[in-house]
């Protein structure tokens, strides 16, 4: 039976933990909170060093690129336990040039590293239909298949390393794009006067509709904004993720700018530990308490 280890069990990574141990994977769960592998049927571990060291594969789900390089490279980390032949799969959204220095560094003691970008969230996590954006050598990501396939109903490769991650972080920025963007419209067309749920209907049925009217504004609309899924604060962290790329190469952005900015104004008006959809009362506080749906017009401040 192969052992997976699996580093970082919030909502992505203990939804994948669960997964693997109904598969009937040895799942070894690493976690801040060493009370979460047993929650999800993994056995525990006290370092990422010593799951690494008993470990066939190790994935890494865990919230930037700074988490990560404290996992792989501190004194109990993955890299301090594993052994030539290893393979480190990082499903983080995390920054691509940090992503090629780890490969680099991890390559150096014959440890392979894929980058391994997730998309389809919490919901997709759940039912094992995430879509897998990998970068590195495709033999590497070939080895991980068997162990991806019990997750991911599309696993594609990108290119060389940090590919996953930088086609991962393009991916972000046009999720977040048609969030902002659809509730903005929504904002303004309620205010307008128009019915949100007719409202809707129309764009779904018209050229405006994007993947956030089809599948998240039915349920804001309804009244539900689906809490437990990325929030503004992990969402504005991939908006930064992306113009970092798009620095670094000297490309313009300023479709990026504009919507980081509006994830900012979210995080700052209290709402970073809420569901990214809830940019849409953020704006609607902006236009007098407006909501596109029925809820409360207030909400609880952040630490209040």
């Amino acid at each position: 039976m192969e052992t997976v280890a699996l580093v970082g069990l919030g909502n992505i990574g203990g939804r994948l933990a669960r997964r693997l141990v109904a598969a009937g994977l040895h799942v070894i769960g690493v976690d801040a909170d060493p009370a979460r592998a047993a929650a999800v049927g993994a056995e525990p571990a006290p370092s990422p060093a010593d799951a690494a060291r008993r470990a066939d594969v190790v994935l890494l789900s865990l919230p930037s690129s700074r988490e990560v390089e404290q996992v792989v490279l501190d004194a109990d980390g993955v890299l301090a336990g594993a052994r030539p032949g290893l393979v480190v799969v990082d499903l983080t959204t995390a920054d691509p040039a940090s992503t090629r220095r780890l490969h680099a560094r991890l390559a150096e003691a014959g440890v392979a590293l894929v980058d391994a970008g997730v998309s389809g969230g919490a919901a997709a996590a759940e039912r094992g239909t995430l879509t897998v954006l990998a970068g590195g050598d495709p033999a590497e990501l070939d080895r991980v298949r068997p162990v991806l396939a019990h997750v991911a109903t599309t696993v594609m490769h990108l290119g060389g390393p940090g590919a996953g991650h930088t086609a991962k972080a393009v991916n972000n920025f046009l999720n977040g794009m048609s969030l902002a963007a659809t509730a903005e419209a929504m904002v303004v067309g309620t205010a307008a006067g128009l019915d949100p749920a007719v409202l809707l209907a129309a764009i779904n049925a018209s050229s405006g509709r994007t993947w956030a009217s089809e599948h998240r504004f039915p349920g804001i609309v309804a009244g539900d904004l689906g809490e437990g899924g990325l929030t503004s604060r992990l969402q504005l962290k991939d908006l930064d993720v992306y113009l970092g790329l798009a620095d670094g190469l000297e490309v313009p952005a300023p479709l990026g700018d504009a919507c980081r900015a509006e994830f900012a104004a979210a995080v700052e008006a209290g709402y970073g530990g809420r569901i990214s959809n809830a940019i849409v009362d953020a704006m609607g506080d902006r236009a007098g308490g407006l909501r596109v749906g029925p809820r409360a017009q207030e909400h609880e401040e952040e630490g209040a």
